[in-house]
This record gives structure tokens, sequence and C-alpha cells, in this order.
């Protein structure tokens, strides 16, 4: 017996040549007969014919055309495959990642709690400090443009460990900074590597989770985010009213919870990615075996990391500027995240104008929106359910995402009409707080069914129609803070706020439509069309 015949993962190794291929039995791994193989090699000694016309080029020969190929693939039950590992297993890994996108998000919104502080010490104006919030939603929203394709290529543990780690040195970079320059793109920086946090903890959740498991690990995902937005001021806040300590504490204080949350992914996370883990299996065998015919599929035709990154940036602008789905929700949620910021940068001048708080407490304000994620969450559980309801699933299909999300485009204007209406010394604070309560659970289930809509719609392109969506809502999310103070000084409060209502109620009918028409739509989009074929083909290779 050879040293590999004792060792499962090799038992289903063929040792069979072109036609006596042996099927693989009793492992687990997959080895799978590779149809046109003798094509490929046929080709690829005749460019290596041709390739030895240009000396000083490198070569590497071909198998012989006698040699077979193999796939390597996971056999069902496999606990290397990321979708079999176990429930405890899978919920730390959510849990984990889930905790980076909250770490995120409170260090974005938290920011503008030290503004005071940050003006005395920097010598800086509001608007200058401004920029540091918008600089971090433009990180988020561009980088993932470039990134996405680096965990393609090299997985998503390597990309964890990588940004974490960046992210913290960005935390540092800002508490040591002498002077709001280094703060703008030091801020720049932690938005592109906190983007992690909103883009691949989505496509960790898709790796370990079936279709119809995703549901309660994406609201997760979403609600992390949101309260940790509230939770983030409502500490800042605290430590900007402590004299000894102010903005820089702010951030080192994000700086010691990264780096501890470091350690935490160090040890829980594990790669998700499972092309990338078959194709580590498919190396290990061929160095084992010395036999160069084991591939991952996933290897075959691989298209190269430039051209990786041009699709990743060109495609969700495509599918942003072309598809009417991914544009309109897109500008719907891009204009909810772009009040939210609005929201983050002028709550605390309002109530400090009109109720006489102080930093502390208007950073106790955030608190609801961790209420409101918190009753937006509850919503979508309810959604969820009703979308698990066959009756629901046959009669709307992908538009049975949209039930709470309708209901939400009616609700968020009347949450912004009571916050604009009622913050007035003669009116108790607890009302317009009211108000913002409706505004962020409505806002909580835009975000969320934006995501499971879109993914639901475009299948294969889902990452792509994500990552447009995203783009679009982190520059709105850029622009909209960074005319905020001059238009609430022209407005006052009132009329910016009825301004930002009016305008999410001329938006009220984009679920709506979508709703009653989606499928309609889709039926006239070319991406929607070859998605449908796709999955007609997919559908008769199973049978």
């Amino acid at each position: 017996m050879t040293h590999h015949e004792g060792d499962p993962s090799f038992r289903g190794l063929p040792t069979k040549r072109v036609d006596q291929v042996t099927e693989p039995t009793g492992a687990p791994m997959s080895f799978v007969h590779k149809e046109g193989a003798l094509n490929v090699a046929l080709q690829n000694r005749i460019k290596d014919e041709e390739l030895k016309k240009n000396p000083g080029v490198k070569l590497s020969h071909a198998p012989s055309i006698a040699e077979d190929e193999f796939y390597v693939d996971f056999e069902d039950g496999d606990m290397r495959n990321p979708v079999n590992f176990s429930l405890t297993r899978k919920w730390v890994m959510t849990i984990t990642a889930c905790a980076f996108a909250g770490i995120t998000g409170a260090a974005g919104s938290s920011y503008v709690m030290g503004y005071s502080s940050m003006i005395r010490d920097l010598d800086c104006t509001l608007f200058q400090a401004t920029i540091g919030l918008s600089m971090y939603a433009l990180g988020i929203g561009l980088a993932p443009l470039v990134t996405s394709s680096f965990s393609e290529e090299f997985g998503r543990l390597l990309f964890y460990i990588i940004s974490t780690f960046m992210f913290m040195l960005t935390e540092v970079m800002i508490a040591l900074a002498p002077n709001i320059q280094t703060v703008i793109v030091a801020r720049f920086l932690g938005g592109a590597f906190g983007s992690t946090g909103s883009t691949l903890v989505a496509g960790t959740i898709a790796d370990i989770w079936l279709p119809h498991q995703r549901g309660f690990p994406m609201s997760l995902f979403a609600l992390s985010i949101m309260t940790c937005n509230g939770l983030g001021p409502t500490v800042a806040g605290w430590i900007e009213a402590n004299p000894s300590l102010g903005w820089r504490w702010i951030q080192w204080i994000h700086a010691i919870v990264s780096g501890v949350y470091f350690i935490i992914m160090l040890l829980f996370m594990r790669e998700t990615r499972s092309t990338i883990i078959l194709i580590r299996i498919a190396r290990k065998v061929r160095k084992d075996t010395g036999d160069g015919r084991y591939r991952a599929r996933a290897e075959e035709n691989k298209p190269s990391l430039a051209s990786m990154i041009w699709i990743s940036c060109t495609r969700p602008l495509y599918l942003l500027l072309t598809e009417p789905t991914v544009l309109s929700f897109s500008l719907w949620v891009g204009f909810v995240w772009g009040v939210l910021y609005i929201l983050l940068e002028s709550i605390s001048g309002e109530f400090k104008s009109v109720y006489g708080f102080d930093v502390g407490e208007t950073g106790t304000i955030f608190v609801t929106i961790t209420i409101g994620s918190l009753l937006g969450y509850l919503a979508n559980v309810y959604q969820e359910r009703m979308y698990q309801s066959s009756k629901y699933v046959h009669r709307k299909a992908q538009e049975a995402r949209l039930y709470i999300a309708c209901v939400a485009s009616i609700v968020l204007p009347i949450g912004m009409l009571i916050f604009a209406w009622t913050a007035r010394p003669d009116v108790p604070w607890i009302i317009p707080l009211v108000g913002l309560t409706f505004f962020w659970s409505s806002a909580f289930v835009i975000y969320q069914v934006v995501f499971v809509y879109l993914a639901d719609c475009y299948g294969p392109y889902a990452s792509s129609a994500l990552a447009g969506q995203s783009l679009c809502r982190n520059i709105l999310a850029t622009i909209f803070p960074l005319f905020t103070a001059r238009m609430f000084d022209m407005m006052t409060y009132k009329w910016a706020d009825t301004l930002v209502a009016v305008i999410a109620i001329a938006m009220i009918p984009i679920p709506f439509v979508l709703f009653f028409y989606g499928s309609r739509i889709r039926q006239h989009s070319p991406v929607s069309q070859k998605i449908a074929e796709e999955e007609k083909i997919s559908d008769l290779a199973r049978s």
C-alpha cells in the first residue's frame, strides 16, 4: 500500500487512462471526468510549438494527449464544504462577521460627536470636519468595486485579516492626527478597509447558509450595522462630554475595540469560499500524487485578476444605469442613506438649540436608531414568514419580498414630518424622538429589503447589482452632509426636514410599482432574460 492509499481523501483517485475512467467510491472528495480534455491538450501543444519560435519566452508544456483530467469536487456531507459546517460553527462565524459590520458602522457615525473638540484642537472649520464624515462613506462606496475581485482570487479569510488590521491602524492614525487633512485621509482609508464589513459579510453568509436559510442571518447583518450606527454616537457623546477625553479618545476606543476584534476574528473565522477551498485541495492532491490531472473547476478558464477587477468595476455601473429595478431601488435606498447622514450631522445641533441638550444628552438621542432598527428587524421577521408562505411566493414570486417595504415607504415620510413639526420648545422632546424612531425603523426595512430583493432578482449577478446600489447609496451619503449645515441655516430645521419628507413622499410609488409590475419590467430586461436562459440550461443539466 502506498502512503496515499490509506488517506480517505485519495481513495477515489483513478489510476486508469483516457477510456478507462474509474468512478470514485467511498470518498469525501469527488473526481469528475473532464470532457474535451484531448482537444484542450492538442490546442495547448500547438500553442507550445508556436511559442518555441520566440526565444526567451518561458514555456509550460501541456499534458500529454494520452492523459485525462478530473475535476475535484465535494461529495455530499463533506465537512470541508462551508454549507456543511456545523450549526454552531455557522452561527459563531456569522456573529463574528456581523460584529465587524457593526464596528465599521459605529466608527462611521460616532465621528460626528467629536466635532466640537476636533474643531478646537485642530483649528479647523465645521465644513472641514464634515468632509471627514463624507470621505468615510466615499471609501465604503468605491473600494468594493476593486477589492471584491481580490476575495474571488485569494479567498475571504485573507481579506478579513488584512482589512481588519488596516482598519484598526486607520483609527490609530485619526487618534494621532496632527491636522484635519490627516483626519480626512484616514477617514477615507478607514471607509475603504471597513467596506469589508458591508460587502464581505454578505458573501460569507451566502457561503455558509443555503438560500432558504439566509433570511435571519441577513437580518442580523443589517441589524448589526444599524444598531451600532446608534450605539456609536450614544457612547461617543458621553466621551466628548468629558473635558479630559474628547474626540481623540473616541478614536482610541474604536482602535482598542478593533484590536480585540482582530484577535477574535483570527480565532473563529475560517475560509468560506468553496472555490478557494477546492483549489487548495486540488493543489494538495497534485502535490501529494505528482499527478497534474486533478483540478478544481474554478481553475479552468480562469480570468486574470486584471480582467476580474475590470468586470467588478464596470458591471455594477452597467446594471445601475441600464436596469430599472437596480436604478430605482438604488436611488431610493441612497436617498434614505443620505438622509441618515443628514440626521447624524444635524440632530445634535437641533436638540442643543431647541431643547438645550448638552453633547452627552444629544448622543443619547441616537438610541432611537437602535430602537427603530429593532422594530424594523421584527417587521422583517414577519416579512420573512410571509415570504416563506407558499401562497405569497406563488402569487408574487420575488415581489413577495416587498409587502413590508410598501408599508415602510409610507411610514418613513410620516416619521420625518412628525420630527420636523414637533421639534420645538413647547412640545416635549420625546415626541420628535417618536418621529425619528419611525424613520429609523422604516430605513432599516428598506435597507434590508434592497439586499434580499436584488439578490433574488439577479441571481448570479446579485453581487454586481448590490455593488451598484452600494455605490449609489454611499455616493449620496457622501454628498448630503456637505450641504447640510448650509441648508439648515437657510431654511431652518423645520422646513429643511419638511423638504426631506416631501422628497420621501415622492418616492413612495417605487416599491408599489415594482410590487405590481416588477415581473413585467424584468421580462424586458436583457440581463434578466439571460439569467432565465441560464436557469433553464441548469435545470436541463440537472434533469
